[in-house]
């Protein structure tokens, strides 16, 4: 089930499904420890001898407040004549998560409707030796276990604490949970329990016919009592409207830091501009780590894993976009991240916990009874040509010293090593689908994209026989790619090739990302090899139903949906369909068929969630999502698409007599040069 609504401010990140349940709730880093594990934590209403929890019998409609990451989240139930209207946010500053709920009575009488909220924690990632019990000095509940303490409490306009108690055994001997309790609209009160427990509370509300009342209700998230106490008074001094307030003007502040320009492009397009670079954020760690997807459900259709990791390609990504979006600080702590975890000998490896240890992989140390280097070498490569974006956007040269030899030129000097001395190609590693071993067309010219790069800053950095030499490494890569896996024969690149005795075995599987001869500036998308390679791309790859949208290969198995290959091949992913507007827009000679690249952002935000979230994948026949929900990459690609859009229009846009872009002086109402 999709995650339609994450919050969260670096440190702490608490997301909902698309019933409105309260699924993840991760700290203190973005991906590392979800003290849910997906366990749904409950919300239900009782009025009149009738209960209900948030579900199926609740008209639900699940957005955010225009720029900001508070939600704005509207519930009615016409049997028990009951609406809420709520706003959900964890504070830009404290480790608070709040929620604002207003209930409005839609029936003619007076009426106590009660509020229960339930809390299924498995600390630390496990239900073992946790403790759930209710504090008398706080009026809250607290759960705690070694370092990790979180207290929950609410309020309303007349007091502050819970009317309503219980904490509980769950998942034991056939027990339930104390959510079970609040059905009757009464709480047990048993006021403490160990093990595998869960607590909830409840708050009763007297509203007026036809009227409505407001409750508030917060988690705050520390390592231990008083932290957690201390919180708690803080919300009770500022008030919990004070915290969505104050977190709500930051987001808007953050989001509108830089000023582009968008030209003509439609509202809904800017606006989900500024809605991909929010969800991106709750995505990264404050400590750097650029989460791929937060979204505890693929545990359940996968290998008992998940996507809270940092992958150092994805990073890389994310983090271009986040800096052609003016973000720097967030990018340089990715970066930090990049240069405290390479390896010596200059490579990253398959993936990341967000705390920097080594992460869970499928990659093995050994093939063919050999050592081989469990790497995706696009990754490192690709964090290098991140960074001198980085810097030609900034010119941080202070920020950039440090890493100049930790990273950078440790990272090149692998990558000039990591060649196979006959053709100069890169030796084998995994590809970006992190299915194939071998040497594949995105991950050479990703090198090539590196090495570049590390050439520039060792000639920046007055290091000219580095820079010298990198650059020729890049273009002697870039002439055996062509050498050995442009195919004559089908007029096009490869996606991959296994070394034999003679050159490469090649696999001409058509595949989304050999877009990536464009991608990093390999090739000039002008280029007639690189244009019949992504026309076939467009004809073997588009999805023929009425969903549309662009495969990741033929024949791809991943979460796939139906056999139907004559008509989807795969089923679509964002970043693949964007992949191709990207190329649109290079090719772009005019305003005429730059614009035509416009029909394919409209595609991605008609197929996002209602909140603006997107996936990974849709299904090719209902648009429903699959796979993890949010991927930040999936936003990424959308942000790095708008921005090479507006780039392009103003090239496109360029006076012949001063060079200034004829759209800005229009709309500035700037006088014409020399005319």
């Amino acid at each position: 089930m999709p995650r339609d609504i994450p919050v969260g401010n670096g440190s702490m990140l608490v997301t909902f499904d698309r019933e409105y349940q309260l699924r993840d709730i991760y700290y203190p880093y973005v991906g590392k420890e979800n003290h849910t594990i997906g366990h749904p934590c409950r919300m239900g209403v009782w009025v009149d001898g009738q209960f209900s929890w948030m579900g199926g019998e609740w008209q639900k409609t699940l957005k955010y407040k225009e720029d900001t990451l508070v939600t704005d989240v509207k519930a009615r139930n016409d049997r028990l004549k009951i609406e809420l209207q709520m706003y959900d946010t964890v504070d830009f500053h404290l480790n608070i998560f709040v929620k604002e709920i207003i209930v409005r009575n839609l029936w003619g009488r007076d009426r106590e409707i009660r509020l229960f909220f339930n809390h299924d924690f498995h600390i630390y990632e496990n239900e073992v030796g946790d403790t759930a019990y209710y504090d008398p000095d706080t009026r809250a509940i607290i759960h705690y276990k070694s370092q990790r303490y979180f207290l929950i409490n609410c309020c309303d306009p007349t007091k502050c604490g819970v009317d309503h108690f219980a904490t509980g055994i769950k998942e034991l001997r056939g027990a339930e949970g104390t959510w079970r309790d609040a059905e009757d609209g009464e709480l047990s009160g048993n006021p403490i329990a160990q093990g595998s427990v869960d607590s909830t509370l409840g708050i009763n509300l007297q509203i007026k016919a036809h009227g409505e009342n407001t409750a508030h209700y917060w988690i705050a998230a520390g390592m231990n009592h008083s932290e957690v106490v201390k919180l708690n008074k803080v919300i009770w001094e500022k008030t919990p409207e004070e915290l969505i307030r104050r977190t709500e003007n930051y987001w808007k502040l953050w989001v509108n830091k830089e000023v582009f320009n968008f030209y003509d492009l439609p509202q809904r397009l800017v606006s989900f501009f500024k809605r991909s670079l929010l969800i991106i954020r709750t995505q990264i760690d404050s400590n750097g780590a650029i989460i791929a997807a937060n979204d505890s459900d693929i545990v359940q259709v996968g290998s008992r894993d998940t996507y809270s990791y940092m992958w150092p390609r994805d990073g890389a990504l994310i983090a271009y976009a986040l800096i052609k979006s003016g973000y720097m600080d967030t990018t340089k702590r990715f970066f930090q991240f990049c240069a405290d975890v390479i390896s010596k000998d200059g490579y990253l490896l398959h993936k990341y916990n967000p705390d920097r240890s080594l992460a869970s992989s499928w990659h093995p140390w050994m093939k063919d009874d050999k050592k081989s280097l469990p790497i995706q070498e696009d990754g490192t490569a690709l964090v290098v040509w991140a960074l001198w974006n980085h810097y030609d956007e900034f010119r941080d040269i202070e920020f950039v010293k440090p890493l100049y030899r930790s990273l950078i030129i440790n990272a090149a000097e692998f990558m000039v090593k990591f060649r196979d001395e006959e053709t100069g190609l890169p030796l084998n590693s995994y590809d970006l689908w992190e299915e194939r071993h071998g040497v594949h067309t995105f991950t050479v010219s990703a090198v090539i994209a590196g090495l570049r790069a590390a050439g520039n800053f060792a000639c920046a950095f007055g290091e000219q026989e580095y820079g010298t030499r990198y650059y020729e490494i890049a273009e002697k890569m870039k002439e055996a790619l062509i050498a050995y896996f442009y195919d004559k024969d089908e007029g096009r690149f490869a996606r991959m090739g296994k070394r034999t005795a003679k050159g490469y075995e090649l696999d001409m599987t058509v595949d989304a990302s050999l877009y990536g001869l464009v991608a990093f500036g390999t090739f000039s998308p002008e280029l007639s090899m690189v244009a019949s390679t992504m026309n076939a791309v467009k004809e073997k790859l588009r999805v023929k139903t009425s969903v549309g949208g662009i495969a990741r290969y033929t024949n791809d198995f991943y979460h796939r949906v139906g056999n139907d290959t004559e008509h989807a091949t795969g089923n679509p992913w964002f970043i693949c369909t964007m992949w191709l507007a990207e190329y649109e827009i290079m090719r772009a000679n005019n305003l005429t068929e730059l614009n035509n690249a416009l029909p394919t952002l409209e595609w991605v935000i008609d197929r996002a969630l209602a909140s603006g979230v997107l996936a990974e994948q849709i299904d090719p026949y209902t648009n429903a999502p699959l796979s993890v929900s949010p991927l930040t990459w999936s936003h990424a690609g959308f942000v790095t698409t708008l921005i090479r859009y507006m780039k392009k229009k103003e090239e496109l846009s360029l006076c012949d007599k001063c060079g200034n872009s004829m759209y800005y002086m229009h709309r500035h109402i700037q006088k014409p040069c020399g005319a």
